[in-house]
């Protein structure tokens, strides 16, 4: 029997080896392409064990073609060169492999990067706010000054001055219309080593005006004589008050801070209100005081009412010093405290506001107002001493008469910073 089959009588492309042939001469065996399979996987392995030994394909003369068919593709490296663990992250041709993180590193950066932060914002707050501090007060002026002693010493007032008030704010914190501005309360407050001293200046002492040099003029003016207080500061303002301070005490006075109406309520409401003990109903049409008996936190309006009220007070200027002590002492404490310092949203409102409204000495720095504040916030706490001056009687006109014995040992114990023994009223 013939290999090669006879053409079919209907083929019309005539006498043909095969069908499909394009020659009369039948082809030559075919080379065709074989599937070798590798050896058996270990024990273990397989579809669920292991990546199985791949099949290659190579031709009838026992080899992959002229570049290799399969190239490489039986060793299951499908897209990294061979050797590469190709298929893996940070793997295959070109790709080392991925570092493990740096952790200390990384640690390092983001410190140094906060504490920049830190140090920046810290920098630039400190000269915003130092830029705001109203430095008015040129001490230079005043003459004939005491020898200074130890520790320091602050003369703190509160004025009524309605600067920057509109009418509306005049009205809601009944602080009247009356032009220029007169001082409203006088604090000496002494720090140093044995705890700080505030001592209340009632503004109905009665003392003498000496001899000055005016702020605007220049020239020496001539005493005024017995006065109360507060003449002094509406004759000539700061240098002639803290010459009058000076002269009547004997004490140096370093440093002078004083604050108005407005900024005084603004302080406050910026901190939140401050919580005092008011130890008596009080009602008065003249500060609009309306207060009950008790622990409560005073807004800015109450709380400028509270310190301005006397004429609802039993004992009249003496216990509204007294009253406008343990406010002031309050309101440091407040102020002095994380919740207002670490944040920023208190801080920032509380600095805006009272930098604004501060008027002080050109001497005085940041670093000397904080004092002052953590020094009355010692008070406060229990760690100082409060008191009003030593008070003998009061004179024919109810000016309120120093007694001057105690007032020279009281004196005598600040210069010295030792600590105060002296009793006051």
């Amino acid at each position: 029997m013939s290999d090669w089959p006879q053409a079919r009588p209907d083929d019309d492309r005539g006498n043909r080896y095969g069908r499909g042939s394009a020659s009369a001469q039948p082809e030559s065996a075919r080379v065709m392409r074989q599937v070798r399979r590798g050896p058996a996987a270990p024990a273990g392995q397989g579809a669920y064990g292991g990546v199985p030994h791949q099949p290659s394909y190579v031709d009838g003369r026992g080899h992959g073609g002229p570049e290799g068919y399969d190239s490489g593709y039986n060793t299951g490296q499908v897209y990294g060169a061979p050797g590469g663990g190709g298929g893996r992250p940070g793997g295959g041709a070109g790709h080392p492999p991925r570092p493990a993180p740096d952790w200390r590193r990384r640690i390092k950066v983001t410190a140094i990067t906060t504490a920049t932060v830190l140090v920046v914002t810290t920098v630039g707050t400190y000269f915003w706010a130092d830029s705001k501090l109203n430095r008015d007060v040129d001490l230079s002026t005043v003459i004939d000054r005491p020898e200074k002693g130890e520790g320091t010493n602050y003369l703190i007032v509160g004025s009524d001055s309605r600067a920057g008030m509109s009418d509306e704010d005049k009205k809601r914190l009944r602080t009247g219309s009356a032009e220029g501005k007169r001082t409203d309360s006088m604090m000496i407050l002494h720090t140093g080593d044995n705890g700080p001293t505030l001592i209340s200046l009632p503004r109905d002492s009665n003392v003498t005006i000496p001899e000055f040099k005016g702020s605007e003029s220049g020239k020496t003016l001539p005493a005024m004589g017995a006065n109360k207080l507060n003449a002094a500061y509406s004759v000539d303002g700061p240098t002639l008050l803290v010459r009058t301070v000076e002269f009547n005490t004997g004490l140096h006075i370093d440093h002078y801070v004083e604050i108005g109406f407005a900024g005084f309520a603004s302080i406050v409401d910026a901190v939140g209100g401050v919580e005092m003990d008011i130890p008596q109903d009080i009602k008065d049409t003249k500060s609009g005081a309306d207060l009950k008996k008790g622990r409560q936190t005073l807004n800015g309006e109450e709380a400028l009412a509270f310190v301005r009220t006397r004429y609802a007070l039993a004992g009249s200027d003496l216990d509204r010093t007294k009253n406008q002590q343990k406010f002031l002492s309050a309101l440091a404490n407040q102020v002095a405290t994380p919740s207002t310092v670490l944040n920023p949203f208190k801080l920032y409102p509380t600095l805006g506001a009272g930098l604004d409204a501060l008027v002080v000495d050109e001497d005085m720095g940041l670093f000397d107002l904080a004092g002052m504040f953590w020094a009355m916030k010692g008070v406060s706490g229990g760690e100082g001493t409060s008191m009003n001056m030593p008070i003998s009687g009061s004179t024919g006109n109810g000016n309120l008469q120093w007694d001057m014995p105690k007032v020279k040992k009281l004196v005598d114990q600040l210069k010295n910073d030792e600590k105060v023994t002296v009793s006051g009223n």
